[in-house]
Parts: structure tokens; C-alpha cells; sequence
């Protein structure tokens, strides 16, 4: 399967302000790209890219005063799958876990696991740890939380979250990476690219999408509380603690969005 992706974002700015873009894909799926991945910058301003602690790929440049354009419109191969399912994988004591997986049982900015512990343990302590204990988190945060686009706001944590029961897909994921933290299951925050693909059409305008990724029988799998199912065709970009490590685009000054379009689209009768 073939998959087309990219956008067109623009900002607008009285001065110039240096800028930081996370708007690249993970370099485990570069070599599934068939096009090009580029990100053009209009005006064209110099850029580096750098990787981050995650290995995410940054992109620093400076915005001139007036604004600029980001776009990018690439292809990338998909195997068609839908997110792997697997029941028996098992939930590690925390003493066995690997070193790289103890940052993702802390808290962070957008996820307060001290103010969600007694909570999460009166939910799901008696529920079987691994895969079935995820599940029963993911499935509660897909009941718990009614999705709404005008109930975006980036001051939202899990407890506001858990609290106000509304919000986006990264409120949906930041709840659920912190009920799993609270159970002692490394959970991180991803971002990435998720079309309606093998599912009905969204009338919504297409956005960039907000999953994330349990450790359990040593691997990292994905989970999806704002869809609660198996989906294809995800094109992940970066993976954090939380949105505030996984930023699309960080702006060291003042700047306005004017523009924001997302593509993320099979390319049906296309051969790979």
C-alpha cells in the first residue's frame, strides 16, 4: 500500500523568530519513502536538522519577519496492516524493565501520574496486568473522554482531562499514558500521520493524529484510545513523555498560525 502525506502550514510574524519543527518521520520508516521527504520553507531561510534524546528529527531555521510556509508531500510505503494485537504480551516488574524505559513510567509536564495513582489502581488493580490491563485503560479513556474539536486547548493535562471528560486525540492519549504509568507499564506519546483509512470518511478536516505505545513482553506496541481499534496505515513521526516533548512546531517568539492542512491519503490503484 501506498500512502501520500504532507501539509501546508503558514505563520505570520511582525519580527523575525527563530524556530524549531518536529515535522519529519521517524527514521525507522525512511526507508519506506518512494518520494523524497523534504520540508520547503518559503521563503527559502537556511535549516539544519538535529535528533533529538528520542532520536526524533528537528528542524531548526528562522522565521523572517513577515511569516513563512512549511510544506511537504511525500509517499511512503505500508504494509496494510492493521496495529498488531497481541493478548498474551506480559506486563515486566518494574526491576526488570530496561533503562530505556524507566523515563516513560515518570511523570511529566502533561501527564501528572501523583494526582492519578489512587485512582488508576481503584480502576484497573484488579484487572490481569499486560496486554489485558491496557486494553481495560484504553477502553476506558475511549468512554471517558467525549471528542470535540472546539475542546482543543494545549494547557490540557490527563487530570484536566480525566476531569472535564472532553478533549482531543492527545488528551485521549496523554490520560492513557498516565494511567499506565500509575499501573508501573512504560507508556510513551506519539504523533504521527493516521488517514481514514479501512474506515468510513471524516467529514473533519484532516489533522495530525495523537497515539501511544505500551512496553509490555519487551516491545513497545501500540495503542489507540481516541479510536479504541486497530488501525492502518499509521506514519509516525516522533515519540515523547508528552506532547510538550513531541511539538509540531516551537516558535521562540510571537507568531501566528495562518494556515494549517494536513494530507494523509491511500494512494488506491497505485503499485507499490
Amino acid at each position: 500500500m501506498l500512502i501520500r502525506c504532507g501539509y501546508d502550514i503558514a505563520f505570520e510574524a511582525p519580527i523575525a523568530v527563530p524556530m524549531l519543527a518536529m515535522l519529519t518521520i521517524r527514521p525507522e520508516r525512511a526507508f519506506d519513502l518512494k518520494t523524497p521527504h523534504r520540508i520547503a520553507l518559503s521563503p527559502d531561510v537556511p535549516s539544519f536538522d538535529y535528533e533529538d534524546g528520542f532520536g526524533n528529527v528537528c528542524t531548526r531555521f528562522t522565521m523572517p519577519a513577515g511569516g513563512m510556509s512549511l510544506t511537504c508531500d511525500f509517499t511512503v510505503e505500508d504494509d496494510g496492516a492493521p496495529d498488531p494485537v497481541v493478548p498474551d504480551a506480559v506486563q515486566h516488574a518494574v526491576e526488570d524493565l530496561p533503562n530505556e524505559a524507566l523515563p516513560f513510567l515518570l511523570a511529566s509536564r502533561y501527564c501528572e501520574t501523583d494526582l492519578l495513582l489512587d485512582t488508576a489502581w481503584s480502576l484497573f488493580g484488579r484487572t490481569e496486568p499486560g496486554w489485558a490491563r491496557v486494553q481495560a485503560i484504553v477502553a476506558f479513556v475511549h468512554g471517558h473522554i467525549r471528542f470535540g474539536y472546539p475542546d482543543a486547548d494545549v494547557r490540557r493535562t490527563a487530570w484536566r482531562g480525566f476531569q472535564e471528560q472532553k478533549g482531543v486525540c492527545r488528551d485521549f492519549a496523554h490520560l492513557a499514558v498516565a494511567l499506565c504509568r500509575c499501573m508501573n507499564i512504560p507508556a510513551r506519546y506519539c504523533t504521527g500521520y493516521l488517514g481514514d483509512i479501512g474506515v468510513p470518511p471524516d467529514d473533519a478536516p484532516m489533522d495530525f493524529s495523537a497515539w501511544f505505545e505500551a512496553y509490555l513482553g519487551g516491545e513497545w506496541h501500540t495503542f489507540d484510545a481516541r479510536h479504541n481499534t486497530s488501525r492502518i496505515g499509521r506514519v509516525l513521526m516522533a515519540w515523547g513523555r508528552d506532547a510538550a516533548d513531541t511539538a509540531l512546531t516551537t516558535a521562540f517568539g510571537s507568531t501566528k498560525l495562518s494556515r494549517f492542512e494536513v494530507i494523509c491519503e491511500e494512494l488506491v490503484g497505485v503499485p507499490a
